[in-house]
């Protein structure tokens, strides 16, 4: 089964996938050049993925946000 995912291609030639991919094994792929540049939005998601896959981070970002869900409990209304 083929998937198309977006990707941004560096000035050094580096593609950086915008979504994580799941293979079996090694694949043939096609790319194909847009005119556009990638948006903000682009590069935001980018890097929210790759904080996602840093196990360490990701865990340390859910302890401080379940943490601070306290402090809004206590505030007075």
């Amino acid at each position: 089964m083929s998937q198309t995912i977006e990707a941004i291609i560096d000035k050094e030639r580096n593609v950086e996938l915008l979504e994580s991919v799941r293979l079996a094994g090694a694949r043939r792929a096609l790319v194909t050049i847009l005119d556009d540049s990638p948006t903000d939005e682009s590069t935001l998601e980018l890097g929210y993925q790759q904080m996602a896959q840093d196990e360490e981070r990701e865990a340390e970002a859910i302890a401080w946000a379940e943490a601070t869900i306290g402090d809004v409990a206590d505030e007075p209304r």
